[in-house]
């Protein structure tokens, strides 16, 4: 008996590599919703956040890493459902991001907080030119990043 489980066992545990295996084989292809919520979504609250605080080094840092977020949507998914995603987020947020990106150097909070509010028009331009207008981003208002702090650091 002792013999039959161990076999079960080890068949098991053959076939859970096995099915493994073939799960790596396959290249990851997320989806376009997928890379928004995991890489943009996340880089667009901190950026808000940070600029929120004044922290202008990591607001800067947060645009760069948020420019690199799209770059890598637009890599992956440069047309979704015949809808050219690389020129519409271009498009919509060159511009926006510039000014954000203005801002930041000025370390000008009311210049910031107009530029992002453009940069988060511009997201929801996007969602409905991509017929998904009821994905609505909105300048955050809560850290949802308990462990960080985005006051700049003590001089």
């Amino acid at each position: 008996m002792r013999l039959l489980g161990a076999a079960i066992l080890a068949l098991a545990a053959s076939a859970g590599a096995a099915g493994a295996q073939a799960i790596s084989d396959q290249p990851y292809h997320p989806g376009l919703g997928d890379l928004m919520t995991a890489t943009v979504q996340p880089r667009h609250i901190k950026l808000g956040l940070a600029g929120q605080q004044k922290n202008w080094t990591y607001a800067d840092y947060e645009l760069h890493e948020l420019r690199e977020a799209f770059e890598r949507a637009e890599a992956v998914w440069p047309t979704w459902q015949k809808i050219p995603i690389t020129q519409m987020i271009h498009f919509n947020t060159d511009g926006p991001m510039q000014d954000v990106e203005k801002a930041i150097k000025a370390g000008d909070a009311y210049q910031f907080n107009a530029a992002y509010k453009q940069l988060t028009e511009a997201c929801d331009t996007c969602h409905q030119g991509a017929n998904r207008g009821w994905i609505v981003i909105k300048v955050p208002d809560a850290a949802m990043f308990p462990d960080q702090d985005f006051a700049p650091p003590p001089k």
